[in-house]
């Protein structure tokens, strides 16, 4: 089981920011079988510049659950799956770094399909998630919304699991 896990957040830096917005899509190797996406509320000022890349304001997130109140869900639905991101690390600390706030290691096994797209299909101009699903035909709708982009990396890691037959292992 893989769990496709896309965030958004009010910066680049796990160690003082945080998560405005999840979505996470479970997928059993065929199909995507459950889901969850909410946004949340930082408990901090989300920057200009995040708000003009992502849409995501303070006021959409001001009556949003805070973290605490997803991260039963977030255990529940990830556990026992790979958890699965477009650069995979990024995502990961995030999730992690909330977490060990609320005194809990987040532990899972991770695949990161920028890492796997390298691999897969070696020789592409760029591997961002925008620029290689667009080079591969695949829609990114809502892009820079947690959900947008978890869609799209689903798909992306539908098509890595079909060019690798049906399987991709965690490094």
């Amino acid at each position: 089981m893989y769990a496709i896990v896309d965030i958004e957040t009010t910066g680049g830096s796990h160690k003082t920011e945080k998560i405005t917005e999840i979505a996470i899509f479970k997928h059993d190797g065929y199909r995507v079988v459950d889901e969850f996406t909410s946004l949340v509320n930082p408990e901090k000022s989300i920057p200009y510049f995040i708000t003009n890349l992502t849409g995501i304001t303070n006021q959409m997130v001001a009556n949003a659950p805070k973290f605490y109140e997803i991260a039963r869900k977030i255990v529940e639905i990830t556990e026992g799956c790979t958890f699965v991101a477009h650069n995979a690390p990024f995502d990961y600390r995030f999730v992690c770094a909330e977490y060990l706030q609320l005194g809990y290691e987040y532990k899972r096994d991770v695949l990161c399909t920028v890492r796997t797209s390298r691999r897969l299909i070696p020789g592409k101009q760029s591997y961002s998630l925008g620029n290689l699903c667009n080079e591969l035909g695949i829609d990114v709708n809502h892009r820079h919304r947690a959900a947008g982009d978890a869609l799209a990396t689903v798909k992306l890691f539908e098509l890595l699991l079909s060019v690798n037959g049906g399987h991709l292992y965690v490094k």
